[in-house]
């Protein structure tokens, strides 16, 4: 797959995912969205290789979901916060789980839930003009004129 490609193609979901399609990408930005800053805590909780987030971290920097903030001179230490575009993300995060919670939900599995009333959320995704489901509305692509 040619990510350069993806990157600046005509497609809105190859942008996208050239950037934060990986499942390693995408569960470092879920984690964020949770309150993680710090590598410590995404290793921890990931289970991930240091060399894997390292480079995970970077990429999710250079493509803007992330900002690297120095909390610590000495020994300089960096944590990770959810820049504009990275908490843009996390509703796309969030219906994906819906998605996958509707569709293979067999067993245990954790509740999207309201923090200030408990109250668990349903992620649906909906036309903002007109408010109906997009898995109700037949759609089409239409390319742009230059290309």
């Amino acid at each position: 797959m040619d990510a350069e490609k993806l990157s600046w193609g005509i497609c809105p979901v190859g942008r996208g995912l050239a950037r934060a399609g990986d499942a390693w990408s995408m569960l470092i930005l879920r984690d964020a969205g949770l309150g993680q800053t710090r590598f410590d805590d995404f290793q921890k909780g990931l289970g991930i290789a240091p060399n894997i987030l390292t480079k995970r971290l970077a990429a999710l920097v250079e493509a803007g979901l992330l900002e690297r903030r120095r909390y610590n001179d000495r020994p300089p230490r960096d944590e990770y916060v959810l820049t504009e575009a990275g908490r843009d993300y996390l509703p796309v995060l969030q219906a994906l789980g819906g998605w996958a919670r509707k569709h293979f939900g067999e067993g245990a599995m954790s509740d999207l839930v309201d923090a200030n009333s408990g109250r668990t959320v349903t992620p649906l995704v909906v036309d903002a003009e007109t408010g109906v489901p997009l898995s109700e509305i037949a759609v089409t692509l239409r390319q742009p004129s230059d290309a």
